[in-house]
């Protein structure tokens, strides 16, 4: 209909294209969905316990918020592992870095187990194990791990729902949007704010005990 009206205005059969006034319809992005922490520790569980790369790589995702790309791009460089004041130093989209701090006690037992069992000093944090060479793993690999993962623990869930989940848990923590922007590396705000309507359940939840101390 629009490429007949811009023929037709192209050759002078109508004053103008009509269909040049009609106004583009932009849709939300997609809501983030996170899965509850059960879930993903269901998941983790689910990794063999000689699979110390592996169980580290996706616990510090949900852990951190990282996204997966960021996680592989660590190296050893970028931890600081001062005693109860652990964090890492993250290279995040548009080269902008940031410091996300290392809380969970796990996963900060987790990292040390992993870096004495390798012995690694510098260089790549998670590295292949093909062939032994300890190269580059590659994002795809990982994605294939995690999928195989989540099939054996029965639990449908995206390597980037990690992420999610984090920040859903923040969010529905009561952390501040603006520390969970600083977090997760957005440059907006308004990013962060798709997380806000995730914690609906947790406002009723307020709301109701609020409502009970009025009537008490």
């Amino acid at each position: 209909m629009s490429s007949l009206a811009g023929t037709s205005n192209q050759h002078d059969l109508i004053d103008s294209n009509p269909s040049a006034k009609i106004e583009r319809i932009r849709l939300e992005p997609p809501k983030p969905k996170g899965l509850p922490r059960e879930k993903v520790e269901a998941i983790l569980k689910a990794i063999p316990g000689a699979k110390k790369r592996d169980r580290l790589l996706f616990r510090l995702i949900f852990e951190t918020g990282l996204r997966a790309g960021e996680a592989l791009a660590l190296h050893i460089e970028d931890l600081e592992l001062a005693q109860d004041d652990e964090r890492i130093y993250v290279l995040g989209k548009g080269n902008r870095r940031r410091t996300v701090l290392l809380d969970d006690p796990v996963l900060v037992k987790q990292l040390r187990a992993y870096l004495k069992a390798t012995g690694y000093k510098h260089g790549a944090l998670f590295r292949a194990e093909k062939n032994g060479r300890g190269g580059p793993i590659r994002y795809q690999s990982v994605q294939e791990l995690w999928a195989g993962y989540c099939r054996k623990a029965g639990v449908e869930c995206t390597l980037h729902q990690l992420r999610h989940s984090h920040a859903t848990e923040l969010v529905n923590g009561g952390v501040g949007l603006e520390t969970i922007r600083k977090r997760l590396g957005h440059k907006n705000m308004q990013t962060t704010l798709r997380y806000a309507e995730q914690s609906d359940a947790v406002a009723d939840a307020e709301m109701r005990a609020w409502r009970r101390r009025q009537r008490g």
